[in-house]
Parts: structure tokens; C-alpha cells; sequence
């Protein structure tokens, strides 16, 4: 994994995240109300120390449902305060009272019908609440704070993208080479880790190059759309439009297809994926194709509160698809005390098991 560009510098603040589940709090912003009929049930679930999956498993068993019939709109941490919406699919009258699932680890906010099947990627946004420990240096996160409301960040993927110690990374190159996956999702999860690292290659280059500043052939996406067209020349109505932030370059989700960035833009990307052909041409063959993503990432409605000298309470949401990770590290350089709890787990199992050889 590379070191990515740090659009204000390296954070001088030191910080614990998630030292206890309470400290990241996450609510998933739905783009549409439940219709009050139909065959699917919504059901909106605040989960604590369980990950998607385990509260998957637990709505199939009690609903009495093939698990294919459970679905949600994304997938959260298991070390985390979550709420979250699923989706159960249950043909005809029958209501389950899901209020008595509630336990320690899960609270059904809500429950209704709905006409149809929730889908993953369903989702507007998420708000953020996160507190931060043992911070050092809150001043200068509070000066970086001021900048970011300004630039925003790098619209980097973060590292759970790709796994523990980039292991998704690392199965995605293997299937190039004739890896055989037959589970879907995990096909799916390598394929988009690959391709998330492509995109984080070249973002951090662009960035270290270029800063906000613009390219002649530049992808530009019309915020809040996926759509794009190429700024073959940036005339004054092109720039006013980026500086009222009406457009937002971009960087490439590779694949198939036209290269979508031309002139000096598309050549300074193909510049950066020079050493990275294995990893084109295995997305190609894969069938993806080309696609754009925001260059930056503009964290919305953003505030904080300090507590005593070293606590610091971050509210903000962001748009689906973008980490909270990717906003953090440009404050701090943090730490991850469940990430670190997990690792020393992992060393004491092997020392025990190296024991008993």
C-alpha cells in the first residue's frame, strides 16, 4: 500500500479512535420513505458490536426466511454504534414482531412495508458522530478544520476497503492470475478493491502534482451526479463553475472502454497507471468499465465540541459511497484501538498456537 498525499500536510495531532463502540456512531440517511404496503418489510435497526452480516443472519432465522431474502442498503462496522436499514422479504399478511429482537446488541427503531426490495447502495449519506481521545495538538485540528470546510479532502477509499493488512488487495491480483473465486460477493469485494487502490494511486499523484488546480481534458462530474463530460478547455464559465462548486474534477474507476480524461489530463493518468497494467488489464477482462469519482470529498454540516484538553466530538455527513476515514486522517494521525486490539488478538492466538506445536 502506498503512502497517500495529504492535501494540508501530514496531521501533527495524535488521537485514539474507537476506544469504546459509542465513540463511532453512524446513520445511514435513506433517499425515500417506506410505502406502507407491499411484501418487503423495512426495517430501520440500531446494531452494537454485530456487523451487517450477523444481524442478517439473525432477521433470517427469525423471520423464517431463506437469507437471500434479507438485504441493506451498505454494510457497517461490527465495532461500532450503527443504524442501519434492512430490507426482509415475506410474501403475504404476515407481520413479525420484530420488537422482540431487541437486546443489548440490537433496537428496532422502526418497522414498515414497503413495495420494493431495499438494495445495497440505496442510501443518500450517512451522519457521523465520532470521538476522538487522547488528542494532542487540538489546535491545529481546529486550524485544519477551518481549511477542510474550504477544500474538503482527498475522496481517497479507506482502508477497510481493503481488508486487514491489504489482504482483499492482494486476492484481487492473485484472481488475474488465475485465482478461482466462486463466491460472488467476495469476487466482487476483490475486483472493487483493486480498483479502489487504481483510483487512490492516481488521486494521491494528482493531487501531489497538480493540487486543486485544473488539467486541459479533464473528466468533470456534475456534483451530486455521476454524470461527466471532458473540459477540453478550461474557459472562464468552465472555472466559475468549479469555484462555485457546480462541477468537481475527478480521478478514474478503471475498466473497459474509452479512456474518459484526454489531453494533458489523460496523459498524466496514464502516466501514473504505467506500472499498473497487470492490474488494468485484469479489471477490463473482469468486465468493469470506465467510470469517474469526485476528486474531493466534502464532508457536510460539520461541527465539533471539545471536551476538557484532549476529547473532541466530530459531527458531519457524507455521501454514500465516501469514508469517514478518508475526512479523519487529515486531522490526525490516529490510531485505531479496535484495529489495534484485534492485531494483538492475532498475536496471542499464534504465540499459543506455536506453544502447542
Amino acid at each position: 500500500m502506498i503512502e497517500l498525499h495529504y492535501l494540508h500536510g501530514k496531521p501533527i495531532a495524535k488521537a485514539d479512535l474507537r476506544s469504546v463502540n459509542s465513540d463511532f456512531i453512524v446513520q445511514e440517511i435513506l433517499p425515500f420513505s417506506p410505502t406502507g404496503e407491499g411484501e418487503h418489510h423495512l426495517l430501520h435497526i440500531r446494531k452494537d458490536g454485530l456487523n451487517t452480516a450477523d444481524v442478517a443472519k439473525i432477521l433470517s432465522g427469525f423471520a423464517h426466511v431463506h437469507p437471500k431474502e434479507v438485504t441493506y442498503a451498505g454494510q457497517k462496522d461490527k465495532n461500532a454504534v450503527t443504524e442501519q436499514w434492512f430490507g426482509v422479504r415475506i410474501p403475504g399478511k404476515e407481520t413479525p414482531e420484530w420488537a422482540s429482537l431487541n437486546s443489548e446488541q440490537i433496537t428496532i427503531l422502526s418497522s414498515s412495508r414497503h413495495s420494493k426490495k431495499l438494495r445495497i447502495g440505496a442510501l443518500a449519506g450517512n451522519r457521523f458522530t465520532l470521538t476522538l481521545r487522547n488528542v494532542t495538538n487540538i489546535s491545529d485540528v481546529i486550524a485544519r478544520l477551518d481549511k477542510i470546510k474550504q477544500t474538503g479532502v482527498p475522496n481517497y477509499f479507506g482502508e477497510q476497503r481493503f481488508g486487514h493488512d491489504g489482504k482483499n488487495l492482494v486476492f484481487g491480483r492473485q484472481m488475474f492470475t488465475g485465482r478461482k473465486v466462486k463466491d460472488r460477493k467476495k469476487r466482487s469485494m476483490y475486483l472493487s478493491a483493486v480498483r479502489s487502490y487504481l483510483f487512490n494511486v492516481v488521486a494521491s499523484a494528482r493531487l501531489a502534482e497538480h493540487g486543486l488546480g485544473n488539467l486541459a481534458g479533464d473528466s468533470v462530474m456534475l456534483a451530486g451526479s455521476r454524470s461527466y463530460f471532458t473540459a477540453q478547455l478550461w474557459d472562464e464559465p468552465l472555472l466559475k463553475r468549479l469555484a462555485d462548486k457546480d462541477i468537481q474534477l475527478s480521478a478514474p474507476m478503471w475498466g473497459r472502454g474509452q479512456v474518459l480524461a484526454q489531453g494533458d489530463a489523460g496523459e498524466f493518468e496514464s502516466q501514473v497507471l504505467a506500472e499498473f497494467v497487470a492490474d488494468c488489464d485484469g479489471l477490463e477482462h473482469a468486465g468493469l468499465e470506465q467510470e469517474r469519482r469526485p476528486l474531493m470529498l466534502e464532508p457536510q454540516n460539520l461541527s465539533y465540541q471539545q471536551e476538557g484538553d484532549d476529547v473532541i466530538i466530530l459531527k458531519f455527513a457524507l455521501p454514500a459511497g465516501s469514508f469517514a476515514t478518508s475526512f479523519l486522517r487529515e486531522l490526525f494521525d490516529y490510531e485505531d484501538v479496535k484495529e489495534r486490539e484485534f492485531r494483538q488478538r492475532q498475536i496471542e492466538r499464534r504465540e499459543q498456537e506455536a506453544s502447542q506445536e
